[in-house]
């Protein structure tokens, strides 16, 4: 397993050692040792969550607040995504950047999202299927996003404009500069 840091601090980019044969392949997509040496893991995954999406479609940018906050692990099983983070910890030199990781069932990375950041994926495939583990439930009242087009923000989707697909609840989300403040 190999464990590379990002621009921004605490989310990582998690590669599992995949042993490969005539027969395909094998790996372990999860260890608890792997978690113990990421700093902000609170040490229980509690809820996972799965989506299947058709290529152009763009989720996020969602974060949970307070007690609701959540860290998590994502991976590709089926397909390939750009993954965003979005840094929003007031206090990070890093705050208001961005990183964008191509997750996909071929490199098999994996990324650790920490608490304090917004996360969104845009599907590069024909589809993906995405899987994530969370160490918090998710709660609507601490549910939060920030619109994923926001010029702010100045993200590459890797999509085209003419075939970008936002969800109704993503296209009215506010803008960085208004949760901001």
């Amino acid at each position: 397993m190999q464990i590379e840091k990002t621009k921004l601090a605490g989310c990582v980019v998690v590669t599992p050692k995949t042993h490969t044969d005539d027969r395909g392949y094998f790996m372990e997509s999860y260890r608890r040792s792997w978690m113990d040496s990421l700093t902000d893991f609170s040490g229980d995954f509690v809820q996972d969550n799965q989506s299947l999406s058709r290529y152009g479609t763009i989720r996020g940018l969602h974060f949970q607040v307070g007690e609701n906050a959540q860290s998590k692990l994502l991976r590709v099983l089926q397909g390939s995504i750009l993954d965003v983070v979005v840094d929003l910890r007031q206090d990070s030199p890093t705050y208001g950047e961005h990183i964008s990781v191509e997750l996909s069932d071929e490199n098999n990375h994996q990324l650790w999202v920490p608490k304090g950041f917004a996360h969104g994926f845009s599907v590069l495939s024909e589809t993906a299927l995405v899987c994530y583990k969370c160490d918090a439930y998710y709660n609507k009242d601490g549910d939060y996003g920030i619109h994923p087009l926001d010029e702010t923000l100045n993200i590459d989707w890797k999509i085209p404009k003419a075939v970008q697909v936002l969800s109704e609840k993503d296209s009215g989300l506010p803008k960085f500069k208004e949760i901001a403040s």
